[in-house]
């Protein structure tokens, strides 16, 4: 789903009033409302609430405001509303809380003091099966959702490669997760699903993938990619006429999805886009700016505990022509 940028919203100045209605059961539908536009007076009210974050966001006619259904929310005597606008082939969700006497509308973030506070995203990306190196079952995750093309995803990947994996390797888990951004690069695609196809063989070997293609990111090409993996792997173990049959057949394509979509679920929308036990890195985070988050994640799990690898287990995913 396309986000409507800030700027455009600013620019649509006028908006449309909305009249008030009866007010309203928390769960109800609303009901007719008069013909001759009133100030809003209560947010329980669909129409009222519309007709209020219109002018708190500056949504004119030309954008279509839909107001969800009123649920109870995790907050106590606050009923929660998620409203939807689009314009043309874009859209944006906020989520209101509504007090039960429909005079106060908050907007932000719920946290639960004896929770993890980045636990919808934690439980949001599944990590099972995917690339990792470091120690299973520490207390830091990182997680990086990357596209082998992307000039940036080599820059960190060799921050998480060296200087991440020398100073924490024994107490730091790293995943890395497909994320290629097929509308720019012409290989990313194919080359997120050669990687799974070597790590449905050897998750060994995927990273002497990974590290040969970040490496050789320029000489790269949608026509030479497959002839330079087979090169790529060669002497390491891998059956080349399994992985050559893999990528041409793509059979791994199925995890590359999957894995987008637990991007886009969690809130990816650029490579690379890295994750530190849920909290994620704005832009393209520098060693120090990792050190830092990591520290302070190691530190804070030793109290809490509610966050790192907890699985304790390696699951090995066999595909059609790899089983032994």
């Amino acid at each position: 789903m396309r986000r409507l940028s800030p700027l455009l919203f600013a620019s649509i100045l006028a908006f449309a009033p909305a009249a008030r209605g009866q007010e309203l059961s928390p769960l109800d539908e609303p009901q007719a409302k008069a013909s001759k536009p009133v100030p809003p007076t209560n947010a329980r009210d669909k129409a009222d609430l519309e007709f209020y974050v219109r002018h708190l966001f500056v949504w004119g006619p030309q954008v279509a405001v839909a107001v969800g259904e009123y649920k109870e929310s995790a907050i106590p005597g606050m009923l929660e509303v998620e409203v939807t606008a689009s314009f043309r082939q874009s859209s944006q969700k906020k989520t209101f809380y509504v007090s039960q006497d429909g005079q106060h509308v908050v907007q932000g973030t719920v946290y639960k003091i004896d929770d993890n506070p980045f636990r919808p995203v934690l439980d949001t990306i599944d990590n099972t099966g995917a690339p990792a190196f470091g120690t299973e079952g520490a207390a830091v995750v990182v997680t990086v959702f990357s596209d082998f093309q992307c000039p940036y995803c080599a820059r960190e990947a060799k921050v998480l490669r060296t200087q991440l994996k020398d100073e924490y390797g024994g107490k730091a888990r790293v995943y890395f997760r497909d994320f290629p951004l097929t509308q720019k690069h012409d290989w990313a695609l194919a080359a997120a699903v050669a990687g799974q196809c070597v790590q449905a063989q050897s998750p060994e070997a995927f990273w002497t993938y990974h590290d040969r293609v970040f490496e050789n990111q320029r000489t790269l090409t949608a026509k030479n990619l497959v002839d330079k993996t087979l090169e790529f792997m060669a002497g390491s173990g891998i059956d080349s006429a399994k992985l050559k049959s893999c990528i041409d057949s793509r059979e791994t394509l199925k995890v590359v999805e999957m894995s987008l979509a637990e991007g886009r679920a969690a809130g990816v929308n650029s490579t690379p886009t890295v994750f530190v036990n849920g909290r994620k890195m704005p832009g393209t985070p520098q060693w120090t700016q990792l050190k830092a988050v990591i520290d302070y994640e190691l530190e804070y799990q030793q109290v809490t505990h509610n966050s790192g690898d907890d699985c304790g287990c390696a699951l090995n995913i066999t595909l059609p022509g790899f089983e032994n």
